[in-house]
């Protein structure tokens, strides 16, 4: 048992080693969008079909990933994914060697997202069933840190090489990051033994498929809905700044990398605090109303910075990322929360599925925010991009689930 217990950490650790190793690329391209942009020559609506395409590519592949994990297990899974999207993303930086197209840009991120999907519903099952009732939530955020965490990563590396050399060693580095984590999982991942009474227990919350589920899909919205927020800063947020307050790739880069150790800090704490509190109901809503005002509060701020010719002053700039930051951590902090609620919802041996139906929304928000984001920017401005960020976390509140009266009396005895 002590060994079992010892090794569940070691399966949290290759939990956050897959994710952030594609987080990295579905977060880091994004940073390198001027450059991209130059490289490629393509316009504003080109770029957010190139950033989407790759979230459409998750999309379509999370279901069947989800699926197969739950028939197949997690372990056969996460390594055929990693290894397959790290092969992948070596072609990508052959091709930009020798053909650096749109065509063929587009195709290979496609690929990369059918691919790479596998590590989220996989990794995210493998802690379901290695941690009990009481813990998950702190070890599922700590598992959902790797998104930000990655993104952080790849904010900060993935723009430096572009800029330095090429998209060769951005897609390179990227396929290193995969290859790397596939070797972790093929040392340490594999499944606990289910046939206990405690296991047995742990996999019963839900007999049915989550598919019908109805309590499963209103998560599920809610949680694609407020990832809207959260997609418009991590796709647009580089282009912004540079069109919007024309502030450097440094500064820009250090501002996406404070958002996301916010975010990564935010999430083990919320997981944590919801353990001890059993209120993760509640919180998802708070988070909701957050994100909300917060990201009302920054499309009021560069509508009013617009309006008096402020856009580039110090004062306006300082403001702007300010407020940015905060809107970003917040839309940001929910994250393991609202994914342990709904793989507690589908039960154990189904979280798979359950997971992967979140993430399919989660990444069809992903191809839609850019494209979206462009539309309005191009016939609007970016203070109604930021207003409708905040429309759409207003629409998930009624989304999340009510607080039960028997809810943590529930939880408490998992």
């Amino acid at each position: 048992m002590p060994v079992e217990n010892s090794h569940r950490w070691k399966v949290l650790g290759v939990g956050v080693a897959a994710n952030a190793s594609f987080s990295s690329v579905v977060g880091g391209l994004p940073a390198t969008a001027i450059y991209m942009r130059a490289t490629y020559q393509l316009d504003n609506t080109e770029l957010g079909l190139v950033l989407g395409v790759l979230g459409l590519g998750i999309a379509i592949s999370e279901i069947p990933w989800g699926l197969l994990t739950d028939r197949w297990g997690d372990r056969s899974v996460l390594l055929t994914g990693l290894l397959s999207s790290g092969i992948a993303l070596l072609v990508l930086a052959m091709l930009a060697l020798y053909a650096p197209t749109l065509v063929l840009l587009a195709i290979g991120l496609f690929v990369v997202g059918l691919l790479g999907s596998s590590v989220n519903g996989a990794s995210g099952r493998a802690i379901m069933a290695w941690f009990k009732e009481g813990e998950r939530g702190l070890a599922m955020s700590i598992r959902q840190t790797a998104v930000p965490g990655g993104y952080a990563l790849g904010a900060v590396i993935l723009p430096f090489l572009a800029h330095r050399y090429g998209f060769v060693q951005v897609f390179g580095a990227s396929a290193l990051f995969c290859l790397v984590a596939g070797l972790f999982a093929w040392l340490w991942l594999y499944e606990p033994d289910f046939s206990g009474a405690v296991a047995k227990q742990q996999n019963a919350a839900s007999s049915s498929s989550p598919l019908k589920d109805s309590r499963i899909w209103r998560i599920v919205l809610a949680i694609g809905l407020l990832c809207a927020p959260q997609f418009a800063i991590l796709t647009y947020a580089a282009v912004f700044f540079h069109d919007f307050s024309n502030l450097n790739i440094t500064l820009v880069s250090a501002t996406l990398a404070v958002i996301q150790v916010g975010a990564i800090v935010s999430r083990i704490w919320s997981g944590h605090w919801t353990d001890k509190n059993k209120n993760r109901r509640s919180y998802l809503k708070a988070c909701a109303w957050l994100s909300a005002v917060t990201f009302l509060l920054l499309g009021t701020t560069v509508s009013v910075a617009s309006s008096y010719g402020m856009n580039e002053t110090p004062l306006a700039s300082a403001l702007i990322i300010g407020v940015m930051v905060v809107a970003g951590i917040s839309v940001s902090a929910w994250h393991g929360v609202a994914y342990t609620e709904l793989a507690t919802l589908a039960g154990t041996n189904r979280a798979g599925t359950a997971l992967a139906m979140g993430n399919t929304c989660v990444f069809v928000v992903l191809f839609a925010t850019p494209i979206a984001a462009s539309a309005l920017m191009t016939h609007f401005s970016w203070s109604t991009v930021w207003f409708s960020a905040a429309f759409c976390a207003l629409l998930t509140v009624p989304l999340f689930p009510r607080v039960e009266k028997n809810y943590a009396l529930e939880l408490g005895s998992g």
